[in-house]
């Protein structure tokens, strides 16, 4: 008996440190996935600080030029700084909190910027309208510059975290007193005290044409019980342990609920649900994925019926990659015979059993619409001679990209081979000018396949 009771001491004993150590190892990863999410939110805003130091500069700079060999240079440059400057916004945690003013300042200078350095300034230099509006937005981002350098001065002496403002904004804590909110709304209202009339004029069009408030979505306002209905059938969850639907805080840009269901075996899937329409803007199935069973071109397959069966017609699969045992897809909406590339949807398959875990249809959900299509001015033959001869073409299509200034353009799109390496080719439709040029990596290709 004595035995037994020391047995079962001795396994007791072992199952706790057993679980001790499972536990600390979560513990660990967790902490992990955390110091690398503020590493990298903490350099993406000091990189945006140090961007609107120089873009405050180099806009002075060009007050001082007037002739196209060293204007041209510091307004791309201008350009090109906006361009990383929106990129490191788009790093930070602030998707809850109302920054599309200063987002829109930084697109409304980039695309003075750019129209102005493109343009033979011999024949036409800056306008006194123009060089006065030059002179405005200078002191406009000095204003910009001297608050960021503020947040990072607070950010640096107590020490402070984005985690911390990130959970604030999700629990919907903004209005108490946070060093860094407060700094950004700062700035939003700052900007949004400019005067933005000479930012209205053609030179200073802007180029976010996409609808980012999904306001011209279909259908009736859902409830939080449907929303959950809507991401148990996407995600495939027949039952649910738990779930939950929770509307968005004050400050998104558009109406939606965050939805989190965790399964029988206590793996959560996330996703977002338009509170109009329901229409899933993303979700994401965080099980562990198994050992691979499928191949790519059969998981290639089960995103396609994905597609079918919720109603994602006319889609071509442009994009196929493998991360370890996920197989990541790109698919474009089609049009006719034109590809729609700003209508995208990314969906996630696991290896193990061809199961979707993940899906994105952002772009797809902003850009969707019946478009009225121009025919081509030029000939395919025309289009085809642009392109590098040295080029192997194994396709080509009629495709609609987005284009340097955001706006879409009508190209005929070529995929070939150079060197081993594969390339894609935007040749305008309507002037023959070499658009873009992307180098392909790590895909596979799926030629002339749709759904």
């Amino acid at each position: 008996m004595n035995m037994l009771k020391r047995a079962m001491i001795v396994v007791l004993a072992l199952g706790l440190c057993g679980t001790a150590a499972w536990a600390y190892k979560e513990h660990r990863e967790k902490e992990a996935v955390l110091l690398n999410a503020e590493s990298t939110y903490q350099r993406a805003f000091h990189d945006l600080a140090y961007r609107m130091d120089l873009l405050h500069d180099e806009i002075g700079n060009t007050l001082a030029m007037n002739s196209r060999k060293s204007l041209s240079p510091a307004l791309a440059e201008v350009w090109r700084l906006t361009s990383e400057a929106h990129a490191d916004v788009g790093q930070l945690p602030l998707s809850l909190l109302p920054f599309h003013k200063t987002e829109e300042f930084l697109t409304n200078i980039g695309n003075f910027s750019y129209r102005t350095a493109v343009r033979d300034l011999d024949k036409e230099p800056l306008s006194d309208k123009e060089y006065a509006s030059l002179k405005k937005l200078y002191g406009q981002s000095a204003d910009i510059q001297d608050q960021l350098r503020g947040v990072q001065n607070n950010v640096l002496k107590h020490n402070l975290r984005w985690m911390d403002v990130e959970r604030a904004l999700a629990q919907g804590k903004e209005t108490k007193d946070n060093t860094i909110i407060d700094g950004f709304k700062t700035v939003e209202r700052t900007v949004k005290g400019y005067d933005n009339a000479d930012l209205n004029s053609p030179s200073f069009t802007s180029f976010q044409n996409r609808d980012d408030h999904y306001e011209h979505l279909e259908g009736k306002m859902i409830s939080k019980k449907q929303a959950v209905a809507t991401v148990k059938q996407y995600a495939g969850l027949k039952t649910a342990r738990q779930a939950e639907a929770k509307p968005n805080q004050k400050g998104a840009r558009f109406s939606f609920y965050t939805v989190r269901i965790k399964d029988k075996n206590g793996n959560e899937t996330t996703a977002d649900v338009t509170r109009k329409g329901g229409y899933p803007v993303w979700f994401f199935n965080k099980r562990p994925v198994g050992k691979q069973k499928i191949s790519l071109n059969e998981a290639q397959k089960k995103a396609a019926d994905f597609l079918n069966r919720h109603h994602f017609e006319k889609m071509d699969m442009f994009e196929s990659t493998q991360y370890d045992n996920v197989g990541v897809f790109s698919f474009a909406a089609k049009q006719g015979n034109v590809r729609i590339y700003p209508e995208t949807v990314k969906l996630k398959v696991a290896l193990d059993n061809g199961q979707v875990i993940g899906f994105v249809a952002d772009d797809f959900l902003k850009s969707h619409q019946k478009r009225d299509i121009p025919k081509p001015a030029i000939s395919e033959k025309e289009a085809r001679s642009r392109v590098n001869p040295k080029l192997d073409i194994m396709e080509s299509r009629l495709a609609i990209m987005t284009g340097d200034m955001n706006r879409e353009v009508l190209c005929y799109e070529f995929l070939g081979v150079l060197h081993d390496e594969t390339y894609r080719i935007y040749i305008n439709a309507e002037n023959g000018n070499e658009e873009k040029v992307e180098k392909l990596k790590n895909t596979e290709r799926a030629y002339g396949k749709s759904i």
